[in-house]
């Protein structure tokens, strides 16, 4: 399996493996009220942030991919996090597509653009993978783009006590019809 390349550009974004210089926009993103909404976990606090920043970096250490830190093209800034990890959905390893905006970043189809680029990587890296989509019923936006990038509803379930939609889709073989990934140029850092 190959690793994923520590930056990836699509049309407008730029996905990066994050650093430990990440924990203050982290946080901002993390924190903020408005970006837990449909967050059964609400809103982070420093020690949950700086300890999920910790397990993102040493998931990429151990598989060589997982969620990147977002920023526009050509600017710096950290706008959001996201991408793909390891995960246990009903008791089958699985991949969850992940992500989480700033709000001014919103409503602009960044999160299906990053969601794009990590499944074109992962239909040539990770053929014959599970990856799910879990949000909850209310998360309109959410709930639409595991229907635009053609993940299958599975059901509404409860997890932790919350009502969770769940979606899946499965890589194609080698060889079978291209995923719902875009084109993106690589480069290895």
């Amino acid at each position: 399996m190959a690793d994923a390349p520590e930056e990836i550009r699509t049309e407008r974004l730029l996905l990066r493996r994050p650093t430990a210089d990440d924990l203050d926009a982290a946080l901002e993103i993390h924190a903020d009220p408005e970006t837990n909404v449909h967050n059964p976990l609400g809103p982070a606090n420093p020690e949950r942030m700086a300890r999920d920043l910790r397990t993102w970096r040493r998931h990429w250490a151990q598989h060589g991919f997982g969620y990147w830190a977002i920023s526009e093209a050509g600017d710096r800034k950290v706008i959001g996090f996201g991408g793909l990890r390891h995960h246990v959905h009903d008791g089958r390893p699985a991949l969850n597509l992940y992500y989480r905006f700033r709000p001014s970043a919103w409503g602009r189809g960044y999160a299906t653009e990053m969601a794009r680029a990590a499944l074109g990587w992962a239909t040539r890296a990770q053929p014959g993978r599970l990856v799910v989509i879990m949000t909850t019923p209310d998360n309109g936006p959410s709930n639409r783009m595991a229907h635009r990038l053609d993940f299958r509803f599975m059901g509404t379930v409860e997890l932790d006590g919350v009502q969770t939609n769940v979606y899946d889709w499965t890589i194609p073989d080698a060889g079978r019809r291209p995923g719902p990934g875009a084109d993106v140029s690589s480069r290895r850092s």
